[in-house]
């Protein structure tokens, strides 16, 4: 077989495609004469062969590099485009890993940022310095790296975690190009088996021309993501100024409604029905104590912790918000007069409005002070005149009416001493709302009520000056004189008297902080001249008197006696005729009748005294106790 048919044998193998084997058993099958032209054909169809293989896989590493652009233009997301990159480049490069960094310019450093075939944490979040390690080298220089065995290959800078990540994942062979966006890196590109299998210039050129397309892809991501960001922040603003607009008209409409509540003479009733409508929140008003002023949710009122953070905002002057309740002090002169609160967590329109409404509520407050403060002026004067006779009784009677006070009621009269600023205005509060006087006349509080019991007036009184939570420590409770009820202008000069002796009975007594009238001051009431003896002996005695009629016993017999025996039990017993026991068992009895401290000196005085007057009463009011 001479050369031209040699030729025509290995090209009719090449358009078949046929395997290797196939042209080295056509070249020994030569005969020793063809054997030099047999390995001249076989040289040159090899080679051949190898250009057309060569450019197949050109031909396919182009499609699929234009496969691989078509994607990641499609893509917009910048974190698929970043894993599209490394799963395209691990595809394409047939290698065992592939994995991205991207630079961070401040720190001069590159980090991981996707990964694909990696298996360690470790590798995933190591920090390549610039300069450091074969991704760190590329990163700073621009230029691609690559080496067949990382760990032998002394032009790389080898740090101990660098190597350690790579040592992790049993990596030898890494091919490194950057990510370039002009003459800027800003990543780089990794391709890297687990052994020692050398990457070609054709596996540079690859990467590199993907690394190109991909740092374009990349970069379109970023700005398509910088563009939506900033469609979203053009559209915040635009919602931002919508609503501002939305709420200089809520303001505008609150100022409204609240200025109308203040020109029109309204209440903090008005304001809160009108600061209702605007915020369509229920709106309390909470005074310094805790009590409710005006609500438009009457039916609901705040809860403790809802008024403990009203006292917490007294601490400052600005709004209060917290566990959804928000909170606007009320403040005059400095000093807080209540709180507006509100069940939300409202808006920076709806907090102003809020601390609108408690300048508001100042304001009304304020006013409705001072014509309070007139009204109380007014009824301390009358007071004064009515006691003093400054006036005829028509002229006071006619003052009181337009006050609201009708004379011609049965009324009490109370006279206090030691009354304190908060009980003061107490009695004025009390006055007030029950159509009352009071004043201060001297260093006494005095205080005329209508339709009351004078004594359980005065204990009220008292009490209410005792259990405020806020009392300090040894303030002197208030000692109340009490009379009446009264009728008239005179009725009331009379009462005042005789209340106020009572006061100084109770005063001279040493029973300060104590409550009485003539009545309750027993003996020295009766002195007085205002009680009946009858009604006093019933007012010590009655308890017994009532047991010895019902049931036929001799109570107040033996208390006489034992009285009259100095309290000894034997001469007691003797005088009745019974043991010294029955004695003791009749005078158990008689002190769970009359009370404990039947026995103090006081107590026993009254008793005796009772009985001396009972032994001289007409029958009428019970027959004369022998003995006694």
């Amino acid at each position: 077989m001479n050369e031209q048919d040699l030729a025509e044998h290995f090209l009719a193998l090449l358009a078949d495609d046929r395997p290797l084997s196939d042209y080295e058993e056509l070249r020994k099958g030569a005969g020793p004469d063809e054997q030099a032209a047999a390995d001249r054909v076989h040289a040159l169809a090899l080679r051949a062969r190898g250009l057309r293989e060569q450019d197949r896989r050109r031909e396919a590493e182009l499609s699929a590099l234009f496969d691989t652009v078509a994607d990641l233009a499609a893509l917009k997301d910048l974190d698929d485009v970043l894993e599209a990159i490394v799963r395209r480049v691990r595809t394409l490069l047939g290698c065992d890993v592939s994995y991205l960094s991207l630079n961070d310019d401040e720190l001069g450093a590159t980090y991981m940022r996707v990964t694909q075939g990696i298996h360690t944490e470790e590798f995933r979040n190591v920090r390549l310095g610039f300069g450091e390690g074969l991704g760190g080298l590329v990163a700073q220089t621009a230029r691609p790296y690559m080496t067949d065995d990382y760990f032998a290959d002394e032009r790389f800078n080898h740090t101990r975690p660098i190597d350690s990540a790579v040592g992790g994942e049993e990596l030898r062979a890494i091919l490194g190009v950057p990510l370039l966006l002009g003459r800027t890196v800003i990543g780089v590109l990794y391709a890297a088996n687990h052994d020692a299998r050398p990457f070609s210039r054709a596996d540079v050129g690859l990467l590199t021309s993907f690394a190109g397309h991909a740092a374009v892809a990349l970069d379109n991501a970023r700005r398509i993501r910088e563009t939506q960001s900033a469609l979203a922040d053009l559209k915040q603003t635009s919602e931002l100024l919508q609503r501002n607009v939305e709420g200089v008209q809520l303001a505008s409409v609150a100022h409204e409604r609240l200025t109308g509540v203040v020109l029109q003479g309204g209440s903090l009733d008005d304001m809160v029905h009108e600061l209702h409508q605007v915020l369509q929140e229920p709106v309390h008003v909470i005074d310094a104590h805790g009590a409710t002023l005006a609500s438009s949710a009457p039916d609901d009122p705040p809860a403790g912790a809802e008024l403990e953070l009203v006292s917490i905002a007294f601490g400052d002057s600005g709004t209060h918000v917290e566990g959804g309740v928000s909170i606007a002090p009320v403040f005059a002169g400095g000093a807080p007069l209540a709180a507006v609160l509100t069940r939300s967590e409202l808006d920076d329109v709806s907090r102003r409005i809020l601390e609108r409404a408690a300048t508001t509520a100042a304001l009304i407050m304020v006013v409705q002070r001072s014509v309070s403060e007139a009204q109380t002026r007014r009824r301390a004067d009358l007071l004064v005149d009515l006691l003093v006779g400054r006036s005829g009784a028509g002229s006071l009677t006619a003052r009181a009416s337009l006050l609201g006070t009708d004379l011609a009621k049965p009324h009490a009269v109370l006279v206090v001493d030691g009354a304190d600023a908060q009980l003061k205005q107490s009695a004025v509060d009390l006055a007030t709302n029950t159509s009352g006087l009071s004043a201060d006349v001297g260093e006494r509080l005095v205080l005329v009520l209508p339709d009351v019991v004078p004594l359980e007036a005065g204990r009220r009184l008292a009490l209410r000056a005792t259990s405020a939570s806020n009392v300090p420590v040894g303030r002197a409770v208030p000692t109340v004189g009490a009379a009446g009820p009264v009728t008239g202008v005179d009725g009331v000069r009379a009462a005042y008297e005789e209340a106020s002796r009572c006061l100084d009975a109770l005063l001279a007594l040493g029973r300060r902080g104590d409550v009485a009238d003539a009545a309750t001051l027993g003996f020295v009431g009766l002195l007085m001249g205002r009680h009946d003896p009858g009604d006093h002996v019933h007012a010590r005695l009655g308890p017994l008197l009532d047991y010895d009629r019902e049931r036929g016993t001799e109570l107040v017999q033996t208390l006489a006696l034992w009285l009259a025996e100095d309290r000894h039990l034997a001469r007691t017993g003797e005088r009745l005729h019974v043991h010294p026991n029955t004695v003791t068992q009749r005078l158990d009895r008689i002190g769970r009748l009359l009370g404990d401290g039947w026995q103090s000196p006081e107590n026993l005085l009254e008793l005796g005294l009772a009985l001396r007057l009972r032994s001289v009463l007409p029958d009428s009011h019970g027959a004369p106790a022998g003995g006694s």
